[in-house]
């Protein structure tokens, strides 16, 4: 039995994972880690990890940037796996990342779906072909009035999985309205929509010389991230020190 503590327990993602690990056989919610709590959670629930009193095989983070440092140091010191589902990290943050998993086991993803992370796969072939033949390449993401960080991680992690095939040498784009020249050749453009209700909409674009080759992926309802992730800790619990992600869960 795979025990588990959510990190941000009482948010949307710690909710939905909650309710599928209740009925996962062979996983089971050993606490949550929350700063607010009503008592509705049927684990118990500490204000810090630090607070916590429960074994566990994996922690899942869904939680925000500032709570991440506390969650490595913990990790660290305790050997603890982790699957880190929290975006918008810093530039430190994310070297700290890396640090840490040399001691321990951390999976980091900026997207848990399936669909995705096959959408990542796709796109470095297509770029490899797409891109030398001229074709220019924006993304354009889309999510809900709530979101906290612009891009989303899932945009900077397509971007860079088609940069990484060029040897990193696109630069990124965020904003041209302080521009008043034309798009150089090596860019990939990034646009960020906030509004409404939408759970997560993500399009590439190739726009070649009189054709135009979009790759989309939508996201109906958070249950396809807490999905990923629960499988993600299904995977990284038992696992060696190292930085993984969904491509090292998903087999195509």
């Amino acid at each position: 039995m795979i025990r588990v503590i959510m990190h941000g327990c009482n948010g949307k993602m710690g909710q939905t994972i909650s309710e599928i690990v209740k009925n996962e056989p062979d996983m089971e919610m050993a606490a949550g880690i929350d700063k607010f709590d009503d008592g509705h959670n049927p684990y118990p629930v500490f204000a810090s990890l630090e607070e916590c009193t429960e074994k566990a095989d994996c922690i899942i983070d869904f939680s925000a940037a500032p709570a991440v440092d506390g969650l490595l140091d913990y990790c660290e010191a305790h050997k603890m796996p982790v699957v880190l589902c929290t975006t918008g990290l810093s530039e430190e943050q994310l070297a700290r990342v890396k640090k840490v998993s040399e001691s321990v086991a951390v999976l980091k993803s900026a997207n848990m779906s399936l669909g995705v992370n096959l959408l990542i796969r796709m796109l470095k072939d297509a770029a490899k072909v797409l891109s030398p033949a001229g074709f220019d390449i924006e993304i354009v993401e889309k999510h809900h009035n709530l979101k906290l960080d612009a891009p989303s991680g899932t945009a900077l992690a397509l971007a860079d999985s088609i940069n990484e095939e060029f040897g990193n040498s696109f630069e990124y784009v965020y904003d041209r309205s302080d521009r008043r020249r034309k798009r150089d050749a090596k860019e990939i453009g990034i646009s960020s929509v906030r509004g409404g209700t939408i759970v997560g909409d993500h399009d590439v674009i190739f726009a070649g010389q009189d054709e135009v080759v979009t790759f989309s992926h939508r996201a109906y309802s958070k249950a396809v991230f807490a999905r990923g992730a629960v499988s993600a800790a299904a995977f990284l619990a038992g696992k060696g020190p190292g930085l993984y992600d969904m491509q090292d869960v998903i087999q195509f």
